[in-house]
């Protein structure tokens, strides 16, 4: 069926769109409007925002870590609607189910799951399997792991390296790679408890810029879009910015997404010896066009930090609030699970809010810096329309600041920035650069031939009502959410890419298993079969 939104006001980065205009679809597609203009169906939008459906680059939806958390903190789940039962993964409160049904509300129609262990790929395909309506996608984290680590300490060719890391990403079913703080994982397993960018780890001898770059290269060898999705080291640890601004020395002109880097923008300022850095970051990110950041923005919230920063998580452990928290100290990376409340009455938290903020509004170009939470370690995904509207706003920043402990205001800029993002921007940081970043051509835009994932807003003065609850979502051309609801429950598809290698790598990585562990390594294979539905995936053609 032809139809056609008549009347918006259509922003679409993409296709340089930002004015008044119609939207045609026609069996799942944007199309080009057809001689005479005649549809077969027409919905007057007229006074609404018209633009592609969002795509969230990095939220942890799924994996071990998440179903952790879901185990640990119950009582964050009480106020969430009961999940029908008989259905799969019925007795979790914030469910994959839930998690569909709350993106889709505010308008996305893709998200990343980060953090992908290899060896739980399985499990976690089955979860993005359930998330209902929106299509997703993973990362595969590697860089703590013993093979790969073994290769590098033996100065093995780029050629082997990339058919491990092309193998691993394809056998994963990924978008990519993950790095989360290399080398200072494994180096935890020997009792250390501080790994800087050029500290050794024990027994393989390589710091962790060696190991980044050696996987930045490869990323880009085996033709991955995405470039290294990068966790640096010494996450959350005053002084930082200098860790940040080396690595990005490091990169040595590569492509490269650092993620969450808001907590990564601190200095040693002030007598609390924590102080906003981001102008400095970001005048460092704004001068290298080859890196991307994701910001990891924190929200005034009760919340609960999950990542495969087993380090960081062990050392965050004394101040979990409440206090408990999980620690798996596993194979290559393991993970932690710590609760944190942030309180806008808290100086530190108050300087992490600042920086973020400060972040998105320094750096210049919005297809450079995207607007996650790091959901849900800065605050949940459902507070993005919040987020939304700060940065639209310095009114909204004002009445903020002024509630914030006055001695964090004098250790960052926040109070003199004034930019206010435009809808325009808003869309090419979470639709059109988003899309790029991962080499989608086919969505994060609403050109001709394109995914018909199309959100429409009803424009107010309260701008985060208007992105928690769409007037209209269309997910393949399919009516989804109207009036904030959602009113059709579909599935969506997980993207992946399938990079080419040399057989002779499974060769070697089934010795490997069988001197390890005695078990073959087809084990972590993820056949079709393995999962409910004959169509779960949709490739993504690689670059080359």
């Amino acid at each position: 069926m032809l139809t056609v939104l008549r009347g918006g006001h259509v922003v679409d980065p993409a296709t340089k769109q930002d004015a008044i205009g119609d939207v045609w679809f026609k069996d799942g597609r944007i199309v080009a409007p057809p001689p005479g203009g005649k549809a077969d169906k027409e919905i007057d939008v007229s006074g609404h925002v018209v633009m592609a459906g969002a795509i969230d680059i990095h939220s942890h939806i799924a994996g071990g870590n998440v179903n952790t958390a879901r185990l640990l903190l119950p009582e964050l789940h009480r106020a969430i609607r009961a999940r029908r039962a008989g259905t799969p993964l019925s007795t979790a409160k914030w469910s994959t189910y839930e998690t569909g049904r709350l993106y889709a509300q505010m308008g996305f129609t893709m998200v990343v799951e980060p953090a992908m262990a290899p060896h739980a790929s399985l499990q976690t395909h089955l979860e993005l399997n359930d998330v209902p309506i929106i299509d997703k996608g993973a990362l595969t984290v590697l860089g703590n792991d013993d093979f790969l680590l073994r290769m590098l300490r033996k100065g093995e060719a780029e050629s082997a390296i990339n058919d491990y890391v092309a193998f691993t990403v394809g056998n994963t079913r990924s978008l990519g790679l993950k790095c989360i703080n290399p080398g200072g994982c494994e180096a935890f397993k020997e009792n250390l408890r501080v790994f800087g960018l050029d500290d050794e780890v024990p027994f393989y001898g390589l710091t962790s810029r060696q190991i980044f770059q050696a996987l930045q290269k490869s990323t880009q060898a085996v033709g991955v879009h995405h470039p290294l999705h990068l966790h640096m080291n010494n996450l959350g640890i005053a002084g930082n910015i200098d860790t940040a601004l080396d690595t990005i020395d490091a990169a040595q002109g590569l492509p490269l997404h650092l993620a969450h880097v808001q907590f990564y923008a601190y200095g040693k300022e002030g007598k609390n010896a924590f102080s906003s850095a981001s102008a400095r970051f970001a005048e460092k990110i704004n001068a290298n066009a080859n890196v991307s950041v994701d910001v990891g923005q924190v929200m005034f919230s009760d919340t609960v930090t999950i990542s495969s920063d087993v380090l960081k998580q062990f050392n965050s452990m004394p101040g979990g609030m409440p206090k408990k928290g999980a620690i798996f100290d596993g194979d290559a990376n393991g993970g932690g699970v710590v609760p944190y409340a942030y309180k806008i009455s808290n100086y530190y938290n108050a300087i992490q809010w600042a920086a973020g903020l400060e972040l998105f509004l320094l750096i210049n170009n919005p297809e450079q810096v995207y607007f996650t939470t790091d959901h849900p370690n800065g605050g949940p995904f459902t507070a993005y329309p919040d987020l939304f509207a700060l940065l639209m706003s310095a009114d909204l920043r004002a009445q903020t600041m002024a509630r914030l402990p006055t001695e964090a205001l004098e250790h960052t800029t926040l109070p003199s920035l004034k930019r206010e993002y435009t809808l325009y921007e808003i869309a090419q940081m979470s639709r059109s650069g988003a899309a790029k970043l991962f080499g989608f051509t086919d969505r994060g835009q609403l050109g001709a031939g394109a995914v018909a994932d199309i959100a429409v807003y009803k424009p107010g003065k309260d701008v985060a009502g208007m992105f928690r609850r769409a007037a209209y979502v269309y997910k393949d051309g399919e009516l989804v959410v109207r009036n904030g609801e959602v009113t059709q429950y579909k599935r969506g598809k997980t993207l992946n890419i399938r990079p080419r290698y040399d057989n002779n790598i499974t060769t070697r990585l089934d010795a490997y298993y069988d001197e390890l562990y005695g078990l073959p390594r087809s084990i972590f294979d993820l056949p079709d079969a393995a999962l409910p539905n004959h169509d779960v995936f949709a490739e993504v053609a690689c670059r080359n």
